[in-house]
């Protein structure tokens, strides 16, 4: 049987890594009645170097693919590349843009935004990652005006292993490692189950916790002119751009 959906009031365009298997659902679930998804997948499964740098090499053909779908905008998600550092970051976005006329970013954009939004200077960065990767992103972040008090990561190198972390788990490792000068909490990745307790570890932590997907959703529905907030993805959704 059919059953019609809403008016398609915008279309999002989301390049993944082909390993992640988490990110789609939770958009799906947080994004408001009439906004679209649609996704294609760029090669990364792993955590070397030279895997992340692969996956930028090929973006202009996801974003080209995106833009025959007649996207409104297109982002590419994921956090270990596009905080790989801010030239590479630059750099794929400047090709982005160059492949397809509709404003394009990036999860490091979403967070950046994000933590800014919510007035963090200072803040505790979790995530799934081996060290080489979470020094990156800590560079990264305190290039663009961040202090990051605690880093910590599960020393995981694939997707797979990375989707298996349990919600309950990254509760606990997020009170684990609360820290009492920190003005948010950070759970980065976009393949792991944390925004479904975004919002309950807030309330326990008293800080906004911010993860890569609820950036990456709070961001785009904001550059589109959506004011939605959905429930329990935590305080970052009732925020403007």
């Amino acid at each position: 049987m059919f059953y019609p959906t809403a008016e398609t009031r915008a279309r999002v365009g989301l390049i993944l890594p082909s390993g992640n298997r988490l990110a789609e659902g939770q958009f799906t679930a947080l994004l408001p009645p009439g906004v679209a998804l649609h996704t294609t997948r760029l090669r990364l499964r792993g955590s070397s170097e030279a895997e992340l740098l692969q996956m930028a090499e090929k973006v202009e053909d996801a974003v080209s693919l995106l833009c025959d779908a007649g996207v409104d905008m297109i982002l590419f998600h994921c956090t270990a590349v596009s905080t790989f550092s801010p030239v590479l970051e630059r750099e794929v976005l400047e090709r982005m843009r160059n492949s397809c006329n509709v404003p394009v970013t990036a999860t490091s954009k979403a967070l950046v935004k994000a933590l800014q939004v919510v007035g963090a200077r200072r803040i505790v960065m979790l995530s799934p990652y081996i060290e080489a990767i979470n020094t990156r992103e800590a560079a990264y972040l305190k290039a663009v005006g961040f202090e990051v008090l605690i880093l910590k990561g599960l020393d995981l190198d694939d997707s797979s292993a990375m989707a298996a972390v349990t919600p309950e788990q990254w509760k606990e490792f997020g009170l684990a490692n609360r820290h009492p000068d920190a003005d948010a909490y950070l759970i980065s990745c976009t393949t792991v189950r944390a925004t479904e307790i975004a919002g309950e570890l807030e309330t326990l932590l008293g800080k906004p916790v911010i993860t890569s997907n609820t950036a990456a959703i709070w961001h785009c529905l904001r550059t589109l002119r959506f004011p939605d907030a959905p429930s329990g993805a935590g305080r970052l959704f009732s925020f403007p751009q």
